[in-house]
């Protein structure tokens, strides 16, 4: 991620290796953006403000924290389908990454979900509270 100065306020550059987790993380921005969400619960998200389809690069306004960010790895509508037991495992690791910041990260992600935005890869340097 570069850091570029622009008119107004400072913007990042994201450069994805694949089309599938770029065309992801435009659609969730996008998505974010039709819905006039710059914040969630809080923690600020950043703005989009212009993609290379070719280049497979974003363009977003930098963010202080608290923020939510990084949403290559969503999924859009629906989650994919694990068995219990994954699901299980994957809260249990999130639970211990994020610590007693957990049951506000989940409400962070129950937020998305209510966009049709199932975040499955969050970590403390996508959700950041300090």
């Amino acid at each position: 991620m570069l850091k570029c100065e622009g008119e107004g306020a400072a913007a990042a550059l994201k450069i994805h290796s694949a089309r599938e987790p770029y065309r992801c993380e435009c659609d969730v921005y996008e998505r974010l953006k039709d819905h006039g969400v710059s914040k969630l619960l809080g923690f600020h998200v950043p703005q989009l403000l212009r993609s290379d389809d070719e280049l497979l690069a974003l363009e977003m306004t930098i963010v202080p924290p608290p923020f939510v960010l990084d949403f290559a790895g969503a999924w859009l509508d629906f989650p994919p389908q694990f068995p219990d037991e994954v699901w299980q495992e994957r809260a249990e690791k999130w639970a211990g990454e994020f610590g007693s910041d957990w049951p506000q990260a989940q409400a962070i992600l129950a937020e998305l979900e209510e966009f049709g935005i199932h975040m499955l890869d969050p970590s403390p340097s996508n959700i950041r509270f300090r």
